[in-house]
């Protein structure tokens, strides 16, 4: 029976010398010590992605608060070090690193049938472990389904779907369900 070696661990500090170097597209994640190839994306992931930051950049125009699409986030403990690329994160406070946030009130995830365990077990799991973090947001990318978990909510979810208005209170922002998911929604039939 072959034995599988595990990668060697690198440093955070390496991981991001070499991430923000890189040439290829593909983004890496990083877990305490152990780098994982993050996947691509589809067409519905990257419209609900899209029309999500599109929202809330109209609602928060002009406030300190800042959304952030493709920019990696960094959670950091006395023994864990984790450096994540959200689908969407929103900071209000003053980030001081060029490369990455680390206090957004804000994350959300485009679930797909390959991350939807991942995020909904050890991504969630790390972001709760930052401190300015309220809301936590999983959109479907193939229903329109919304689940928002809330900080102040004790992270219970709350549901929404197609038809559907919904509060993000860490941003003071209101959400269509079907401004997100318009493409799905208003899909015309095939003759």
């Amino acid at each position: 029976m072959p034995v599988c070696k595990p990668t060697p661990k690198i440093s955070a500090e390496a991981y991001l010398v070499n991430e923000n170097a890189r040439l290829e597209s593909t983004k890496q994640e990083f877990v305490n010590g152990q780098v994982y190839i993050k996947t691509d994306v589809s067409r519905n992931h990257d419209m609900i992605a899209m029309n999500l930051a599109g929202l809330l950049f109209i609602q928060l125009r002009g406030s300190r608060c800042r959304v952030s699409q493709g920019l990696k986030l960094r959670i950091q403990t006395l023994h864990e070090d984790y450096i994540y690329y959200p689908d969407l994160q929103v900071s209000c406070d003053r980030e001081l690193n060029n490369y990455y946030n680390t206090a957004p009130c804000l994350v959300c995830e485009i679930l797909s049938s390959e991350t939807a365990r991942i995020d909904r077990s050890e991504k969630f799991a790390a972001y709760r472990l930052l401190p300015t973090l309220q809301e936590y947001v999983l959109c479907s990318q193939d229903s329109p389904i919304v689940e928002v978990y809330r900080r102040e909510d004790n992270w219970d979810v709350a549901y929404y779907m197609a038809g559907d208005s919904f509060e993000l209170n860490s941003v003071k922002a209101t959400l269509q369900v079907n401004d997100l998911y318009e493409f799905i929604i208003d899909e015309p039939n095939e003759v």
